[in-house]
C-alpha cells in the first residue's frame, strides 16, 4: 500500500476500525494478513465529517469506474463491506486487495497492489456514485 494521506469519513473509519479489530483476532492467518494491512490504510488516513469528504474520494459503497492500465479494460464495482462482496455484482470487498487500494483513493490517481503474478495497476476513472455526496450517510 502506499504511504501518502487518504481521506476516509469517520463512520467509515470507525467500522473499518472495528473490523480490522474483528478480523484480526480471528485464528486464520489470511485473515489476520487483511486485518493487518487494513490497520495500515487506517493509520494512515485523515479522517473527516461525512459532510466534509471531498466529492472525488471513494469512500465505502462508492461505485467507481476504474481502468486497467495494462489491458485497457474497464471495471464499474462498489466497494462494500465483507459480508455483502460478490465479483459476479461488482461488488468488492474492502478487504480485497483492490479493496484496499480503492479505499480513499481519487479520481483520476493510478493504483496498484500485489497479486500473485505481480502488480496490477488501474486508474480510477469516474466516481459514478459516492453516498456523502447523495447525502446517504451510513450509520
Amino acid at each position: 500500500m502506499a504511504t501518502e494521506k487518504i481521506v476516509l469519513t469517520d463512520q467509515d473509519h470507525a467500522r473499518l476500525s472495528d473490523l480490522a479489530v474483528e478480523v484480526g483476532s480471528a485464528a486464520d492467518a489470511a485473515m489476520a494478513r487483511d486485518a493487518d494491512l487494513l490497520m495500515g490504510e487506517l493509520e494512515r488516513a485523515r479522517k473527516v465529517p461525512s459532510a466534509r469528504v471531498p466529492a472525488d474520494v471513494v469512500t465505502m459503497k462508492s461505485t467507481v469506474r476504474i481502468r486497467d492500465l495494462d489491458s485497457d479494460d474497464t471495471l464499474v464495482c462498489t466497494l462494500v463491506w465483507p459480508g455483502e462482496a460478490d465479483f459476479t455484482e461488482g461488488k468488492i470487498s474492502v478487504l480485497a486487495p483492490i479493496g484496499l487500494a480503492l479505499l480513499g483513493s481519487r479520481v483520476g490517481q493510478t493504483i496498484e497492489w500485489e497479486v500473485p503474478a505481480g502488480k496490477r495497476r488501474f486508474v480510477v476513472e469516474e466516481l459514478v456514485h459516492q453516498p456523502e455526496a447523495s447525502g446517504e450517510v451510513e450509520l
